[in-house]
């Protein structure tokens, strides 16, 4: 038998404060019920997910690329953040041709898109650069034949700057012919059905309100219509499990060369 929320603590909701994150979090903010049973944090995606695999949350809006690392772990909705195409905010980014690139930076903030980069690198684009854990401020760095995996709101600014970009997502969709998935509500533990049902509504509530998520998120850098519709594909359908599954395939094996 499930525990009742009221049998419970406040669950402790992680999620990561990205433009991507706007019409998902829209939701859960305006559901007054929902926001009574939860403790909700906000941090980039590398944080949210450290939380999650040491159970200071119970259910975090986290790279998939940490599914692995948890003793236990269930979806918790059928939502996510994934794109079927262009994602525009998850790129290689240079000044040079793939063929020219000698050292990639390596975004910190996210495990699952620097992981996805170099399961592309070595068996989509066959390259070999020399590999990089990227410092805070690596942004400035991207020059000469120094290029970076780049994610989130800074991503899409870049898109200004670099002429040479390399969208991770299309790319692997023309590598594997399926979508990806970035980042999906997982818990680290079996929660009340009550909560989940709750919670998968008030996901569903922002993407039934886009055009209200983009007028609160005014946007220069991006249109944000062109983002949440074309590139950002919330939905997490069985194309996508298909996807995520054989990243974390592919994931072991990278993890094991």
């Amino acid at each position: 038998m499930h525990a009742k929320i009221d049998e419970l603590e406040k669950i402790k909701v992680g999620a990561v404060s990205y433009l991507n994150t706007k019409p998902l979090l829209y939701g859960i903010k305006r559901s007054a019920k929902l926001m009574e049973q939860v403790e909700l944090v906000e941090d980039y995606p590398s944080n949210i997910a450290a939380m999650l695999v040491d159970g200071t949350i119970d259910v975090g809006l986290v790279p998939v690329a940490i599914i692995p690392r948890l003793p236990e772990w269930n979806i918790v909705t059928d939502y996510c953040i994934g794109a079927d195409g262009d994602v525009a905010s998850v790129c290689l980014f240079s000044e040079v041709p793939l063929e020219k690139i000698e050292k990639v930076l390596l975004d910190y903030q996210s495990k699952t898109s620097v992981s996805l980069a170099k399961i592309l690198l070595r068996d989509y684009w066959k390259i070999d650069p020399l590999l990089e854990d990227a410092k805070e401020d690596y942004i400035s760095d991207i020059k000469g034949t120094t290029a970076a995996v780049v994610i989130g709101d800074r991503a899409l600014a870049q898109r200004k700057v670099s002429p040479y970009i390399y969208d991770l997502a299309a790319a692997w969709k023309a590598f594997t012919g399926l979508p990806f998935v970035f980042a999906a509500w997982i818990a680290n533990k079996k929660l009340p059905d009550e909560f989940i049902s709750l919670f998968n509504e008030a996901n569903a509530e922002g993407l039934k309100n886009i055009a209200e998520v983009i007028t609160l998120n005014k946007n220069a850098v991006y249109d944000l219509g062109i983002y949440y519709s074309n590139n950002i594909s919330y939905n997490l359908n069985d194309k996508k499990k298909e996807g995520m599954k054989l990243f974390l395939e592919l994931l072991a094996g990278n993890l094991g060369s």
